[in-house]
């Protein structure tokens, strides 16, 4: 069963309900070859953390140490676009913690980089293979990581970076800890998403809160007004210890 699950996500890349129709139907892709690391649901080294998920990922393709899934983590996500506030407040507050946990975030551009960067241990989830860099801007961050870190994705090698591919990533970020930093979002973003998704999951949420003119705070100032954490000096160990 097991490689015969593989074979279908092969054959059908990103189509998570094709794969699970076909499951259900027993109708089995063609065998297909492959020297890639994956880990499959119901695998014994399986991240604990994605049965959460209402939709697990039925594969994980990944390059590094898996195992830093089983160790105490912090989803930390944000802006593409970010302001000097933001990126200063992310590198300081993620430095701070860098002794206590390994940082999770997605390796798009904006405050993603800065949060991995600034991280002493760090898990990359993409929206595309292992073998497409995106952005290519991160395509040395992404070797680097793959070498000593955590570099993973749900979808095979060679499928591109589409639009509605990372939405979905996002509930692998989100759901690979209890606690999500939010450190920097519009109103309309997928940042947001990010938020939306760890309240399905009853995820501990702290914001960082932003002057009041910012845009770039909005949707923190928003989720606050929910029942979001505020992320201060006094909160910021708080789920992470």
């Amino acid at each position: 069963m097991r490689k015969k699950i593989i074979d279908l996500v092969l054959s059908y890349p990103g189509n998570y309900r094709k794969v699970l129709e076909k499951i259900r139907k027993q109708e089995w892709a063609p065998s297909q070859c492959h020297n890639f690391k994956c880990t499959v649901i119901g695998d014994k080294d399986y991240p604990e953390c994605y049965y959460r998920l209402q939709y697990p990922p039925l594969v994980l393709f990944y390059e590094g140490h898996l195992d830093l899934l089983d160790t105490k983590t912090l989803s930390v996500v944000g802006s593409r676009e970010y302001d000097e506030y933001s990126y200063r407040m992310t590198r300081k507050l993620v430095t701070c913690i860098n002794e206590k946990v390994v940082i999770v975030s997605g390796l798009a551009r904006g405050i993603d980089t800065v949060a991995h960067q600034s991280a002493k241990q760090t898990i990359g989830i993409l929206g595309c293979g292992l073998d497409v860099p995106y952005p290519k801007s991160n395509t040395q961050l992404i070797h680097h990581m793959k070498k000593e870190q955590l570099v993973l994705s749900e979808y095979p090698p060679g499928t591109k970076p589409l639009k509605h591919h990372f939405p979905w990533r996002n509930r692998l970020i989100v759901a690979s800890s209890e606690v999500l930093w939010v450190m920097s979002a519009k109103f309309k973003s997928g940042t947001m998403h990010s938020v939306n998704e760890a309240i399905n999951l009853n995820n501990d949420i702290y914001c960082l809160p932003h002057p009041y003119d910012s845009e770039f705070g909005d949707g923190c100032h928003l989720s606050i007004n929910q029942g979001a954490m505020v992320l201060t000096k006094e909160t910021i160990l708080e789920g992470v210890i």
